[in-house]
């Protein structure tokens, strides 16, 4: 009963610290984005825009505070179908060029266009925020600070040279800037899109012929990073010490170890270690006991294997097992549940994929697409618009959504789409509270019967 119990909670532990590292950037973004819906939106416009905006969003229809509910609903949903069909027919053009090897282009093309939301989306919401709050600045250095951003952005992002947490806050950079301008669209149209979002995210991982579950394949068959945005948690750092590697998913993918835990191959020289009994398992945090004796371990392997044949095998044979025990201790009480899936099924084949995955990586870390940063911004951005009651709800549910969504990472152990389950549960919290909390909350307190 006690080693369930301890076996439990350190699951939880290892799951917590894995939402931890994908949650902290997810609520910067969020953060950030109804600060700027905040500051930059005028108090006067609840639902919609005066002057509406022609996109990609709404190329059917035009949202003025004039038409009817029910011609709004129509409008959105014309809206909505031509957006997800354009987004399809481009991530399947994406997904044939990167069948037939134009990665080169691919890389261009990301590239171009990282660089075009940087400085010209990102300028744009510069020069406003320069604008409102009466910065003094003349227009080359503007043009210079400008250049310098979106120049050294593209180059954090797509080269390996530069520190994993400068690429990170590009990334979540970017995502502002594209939340920032998707919030600009009406209110009708905003709703029917995160929903129709949602629902094409579904389709495309998890349905058979999706064009991101194919890309995700070919990049897992290729062990090619994959061409697209994505947000690492951790870097995937290879034996030559270059970040790449593999990625289960686009939008959810990947599976990360516990900081905690670190894995090493003990090899010998005059033989090819070709069995996971060879490999041990050093606890870094919180065991520093069994630190010193898997260290002695690997010392001890080692001297013997030095020393003269007939002895050498006795004590490769010896250590085998002892390594072997140990192994089974130390994995079975601290691994992360996100390496325990992957060893899942009998004990051999778990051992022998971990060993596998050991030799050519050391950390696999989850990915989050930016898409994903992106439509988790509009929706509390747009939730910012009302009141900031609906802000706390929509990120509750998020934040809920997504950790649902890891959880079913570890177990499913395949790409999953991050979008569903917290865009529904977003979308429901806000009108539970715009509809029902929020009068109640108010009334309650007018009537000094709530503080």
């Amino acid at each position: 009963m006690s080693r369930t119990t301890a076996t439990t909670t350190s699951i939880l532990d290892s799951i917590g610290q894995e939402i931890t590292t994908i949650l902290s950037p997810v609520s910067i973004c969020m953060l950030l984005v109804v600060l700027l819906v905040s500051s930059l939106s005028p108090p006067s416009s609840l639902s919609s825009p005066t002057t509406p905006i022609r996109s990609a969003a709404n190329l059917v229809y035009l949202e003025t505070p004039d038409d009817s509910p029910s011609h709004k609903l129509q409008g959105a949903l014309l809206n909505a179908l031509v957006f997800v069909l354009l987004i399809s027919a481009v991530t399947f053009l994406l997904v044939l060029l990167y069948y037939y090897n134009f990665t080169n282009f691919l890389k261009n093309y990301m590239r171009f266009s990282a660089f075009f939301v940087l400085a010209a989306m990102g300028g744009s919401i510069f020069l406003t925020l320069i604008q409102h709050f009466s910065v003094p600045i003349d227009s080359p250095t503007c043009f210079l600070l400008l250049f310098n951003f979106s120049s050294v952005g593209v180059i954090s992002v797509f080269s390996n040279a530069v520190p994993i947490l400068l690429r990170q806050g590009y990334m979540v950079a970017l995502g502002i800037i594209v939340a920032a301008w998707f919030t600009n669209l009406p209110e009708w149209t905003t709703w029917v899109l995160l929903v129709a979002l949602a629902l094409y995210d579904l389709v495309a991982v998890l349905a058979p012929g999706g064009p991101l579950k194919i890309l995700v394949e070919l990049a897992s068959s290729r062990e090619d990073e994959l061409p697209a945005l994505v947000y690492e948690a951790r870097p995937t750092v290879s034996r030559n010490g270059n970040r790449g590697g593999s990625s289960l998913g686009l939008l959810v993918g990947g599976v990360s170890e516990s900081s905690s835990v670190e894995l090493q191959v003990v090899s010998s020289e005059n033989e090819r270690v070709e069995d996971t009994e060879h490999t041990v398992i050093r606890i870094g945090e919180g065991g520093m006991g069994r630190e010193g004796e898997t260290s002695r371990l690997v010392n001890d392997v080692r001297e013997r294997r030095s020393s003269s044949s007939e002895s050498s095998e006795y004590s490769v044979d010896r250590n085998r097992q002892y390594g072997h025990e140990q192994s089974e201790i130390v994995v079975d009480e601290e691994r992360s549940p996100l390496v325990e899936m992957l060893g899942s099924g009998n004990d051999r084949e778990g051992r022998e994929e971990c060993g596998s995955e050991t030799s050519g990586m050391t950390t696999r870390g989850i990915k989050l697409g930016l898409g994903d940063f992106v439509f988790y911004s509009v929706l509390v951005g747009r939730a910012a618009m009302y009141d900031l009651m609906t802000v706390y709800a929509c990120y509750l549910a998020i934040v809920s959504g997504l950790g649902c969504t890891l959880i079913l990472l570890a177990v499913c152990r395949h790409a999953l789409p991050a979008l569903p389950i917290s865009i529904f549960l977003g979308v429901i919290f806000y009108f539970l509270t715009r509809l029902l909390m929020e009068p109640f909350v108010v009334g309650t307190s007018t009537n000094l019967m709530m503080f």
